[in-house]
C-alpha cells in the first residue's frame, strides 16, 4: 500500500502538433500499432462512402454521377474515382472491412483495381 505522500509518475512519450487548426497527438516514431487496428481509417471510410453512394445511385435518387457529386458538394471526378470501390470483390471488401488487413495498395489505386478481375483484385491488394 503507498502512503498518501507518494507519488506516482507516469510519462508517456507523445507530440502535439496542429493539423488544419486542430491539435493532434502524435505518437513516437518506434511506435507500431497492435496488428488489430492496421487498417487505414481513410479506407474504411471510403469505402463505407462508396457504398452508401452507390444505394442512394440504386434507390433512384440520382441518375449521373455529376449529380451526385454536386449534392455531396465534392468535385465529380473525385467522387467517379472514390465510386468504384463499391465494385471491388466481396473477398477483398471482406479482408479490409471486417479482417481489418492493410492493403499493400494505396487508397488512391484501390479505386482503380475496381475495373480488373476478382482474383486479380485479390492478389494485388493483399500481396
Amino acid at each position: 500500500m503507498t502512503q498518501p505522500d507518494d507519488t506516482i509518475r507516469v510519462l508517456i512519450p507523445l507530440k502535439v502538433r496542429k493539423k488544419n487548426g486542430r491539435p493532434k497527438i502524435l505518437p513516437p516514431a518506434d511506435y507500431l500499432p497492435s496488428e488489430d487496428q492496421t487498417q487505414d481509417p481513410h479506407v474504411l471510410r471510403a469505402i463505407g462512402r462508396a457504398w452508401g453512394w452507390r444505394r442512394r445511385m440504386d434507390a433512384g435518387e440520382f441518375s449521373t454521377i455529376q449529380e451526385l457529386a454536386e449534392a455531396v458538394g465534392l468535385a465529380e471526378r473525385h467522387v467517379s474515382r472514390q465510386l468504384r470501390l463499391a465494385y471491388l470483390a466481396p473477398e477483398v471488401l471482406k479482408r479490409l472491412t471486417c479482417g481489418r488487413e492493410a492493403s499493400a495498395v494505396s487508397l488512391y489505386d484501390l479505386c482503380f483495381l475496381a475495373g480488373e478481375g476478382w482474383g486479380e483484385q485479390f492478389e494485388r491488394v493483399f500481396d
